[in-house]
């Protein structure tokens, strides 16, 4: 399985999510990516998991989960909307908007 990111040192500290993605350290207030997680109490905070692949973090209590990419703003197209758009530009190089 290929790893999507390497997540080190992941904790809360006070309403802030503290951890190191890909060797880089972030700090990330929780109200701006998840009001439940936000809310929840110290028990529910502490108990995560993280997903093999470094895909994200799962919090089981609250059954919350924060995607990584989705957390460092990282944005996917549908694998059809990229071969379709791929197809398009290769059969429009030639023409030119006036």
């Amino acid at each position: 399985m290929n790893k999507l990111h390497k997540l080190k040192n992941i904790y809360i500290e006070g309403n802030s999510l503290c951890l190191n993605i890909d060797g880089k350290d972030f700090k990330v207030d929780l109200k701006s990516i998840s009001p439940v997680l936000a809310s929840a109490n110290n028990k529910e905070r502490a108990e995560f998991e993280v997903s093999p692949s470094g895909y994200g973090i799962h919090w089981p209590l609250i059954d919350e989960d924060i995607s990584i990419d989705g957390l460092l703003g990282i944005k996917h197209m549908p694998e059809n909307t990229v071969n379709q758009s791929k197809e398009f530009m290769e059969s429009n190089k030639n023409q030119h908007a006036y």
